[in-house]
């Protein structure tokens, strides 16, 4: 199964996260991409744990109800898993190697960058571009996933007949997204240093993107789980109920002050903290923009708590702002859930590549 498939179907983006399954079908006609369909389906608790499938039934069952919800035809689909589940690594090679010279020569020096034997995982590769400082070398970007972790996915999805075309890396289906957004940067985003943060259930994915390329990942355990569950704590609800209640309101007046604040301070600290961590390890000493996307990108003027703390712009992401809707998607709810379909929007991007 390649990361990187070159010649594919029409297919949808299919999102599995621990909180829900998300599906997004996309068209495009000549530049203008258009929403087709999408559907947002919740995850049983426990069905994914700490990113990893933990019932492949009940996820297999909660990817069938998405899609018949989405009410796609497409049967195609392009996936990801977690980057805490995946290696990957920008190396350097003659340019002068052929693909298949290439290919052998990546599998003989494998095992330096990947912690496992070849026979466990599957490996994949794409040619970035020539390096910068040497005419003569090309960068290669190698990414792997242990067999394992990718055979529970493929099982998820095949399991109600659909087929797996993609199996990418959330972290490069961030980025294909991200590119939308760059086009609108002033200079399209060239030169520029952007945190975007993928803040979900249970971790928070820290992408920064110099001049529209990854150029450092870190994710960690921190997510909307904390403040459902402390909702759930306070105010005797199910965990059903609670994340209920945290989307659509009704909670008492004490959540405000009491239970809400204190989960946006300490994501800000977590953001903060991240991005010490690369500016600790890396040339930047500052960003010039923060993206959030995620379920906790949802949380009315989190952008604005989180730009004070940075002290750098900031605001949710929303790559779907250049496209249309087709008839059947209704704006004010799709708007809504803009940040959290990042992810699938970049896994649907790759119905289009060349």
């Amino acid at each position: 199964m390649g990361l990187f498939n070159r010649k594919k179907p029409p297919l949808v983006g299919l999102d599995i996260s621990t909180s829900s399954v998300k599906v997004l079908e996309l068209s495009r006609n000549q530049n203008q991409y258009r929403v087709e369909r999408y559907a947002v389906e919740p995850m049983p608790q426990n069905a994914v744990v700490e990113r990893v499938i933990a019932d492949i039934d009940q996820v297999g069952a909660t990817v069938d109800r998405a899609m018949k919800r989405c009410g796609t035809k497409l049967k195609h689909v392009a996936v990801s898993v977690p980057a805490s589940q995946a290696i990957s690594k920008l190396v350097r090679m003659s340019a002068a190697l052929s693909e298949s010279e290439l290919q052998t020569q990546i599998e003989m020096e494998a095992e330096h960058y990947i912690p496992y034997p070849l026979n466990e995982v599957n490996l994949d590769f794409q040619v970035v571009g020539p390096a910068e400082d040497n005419a003569e070398e090309v960068e290669v970007l190698i990414a792997a996933c242990r067999k394992e972790v990718v055979d529970d996915y493929l099982a998820v999805i095949q399991s109600h007949g659909y087929q797996p075309v993609i199996v990418d890396l959330e972290t490069y289906a961030m980025e294909n997204a991200y590119g939308l957004m760059a086009e609108h940067m002033a200079g399209g985003g060239l030169e520029k240093v952007v945190a975007v943060y993928d803040i979900g259930a249970t971790s928070m994915t820290l992408n920064v993107m110099h001049s529209n390329r990854s150029i450092y990942i870190r994710s960690h355990s921190f997510g909307g789980r904390q403040l459902t569950e402390e909702i759930q704590r306070r105010y005797g609800l199910s965990y059903e109920e609670a994340g209920l209640a945290k989307k659509q309101g009704g909670l008492p007046e004490n959540y405000q002050p009491e239970v809400l604040k204190p989960f946006l301070e300490a994501l800000c600290q977590e953001v903060v903290r991240s991005l010490q961590f690369f500016y600790a390890t890396s040339p930047f000493n500052k960003i010039d923009l923060v993206l959030l996307a995620g379920g906790c990108a949802q949380i009315p003027g989190v952008e604005k708590l989180v730009a004070s703390r940075v002290g750098a712009p900031a605001a949710v992401a929303n790559p779907f702002a250049g496209m249309t809707l087709a008839s059947r998607v209704k704006p004010q709810i799709f708007a809504n859930e803009t940040p959290s379909l990042m992810v699938g929007c970049g896994l649907a991007l790759r119905s289009f590549d060349p």
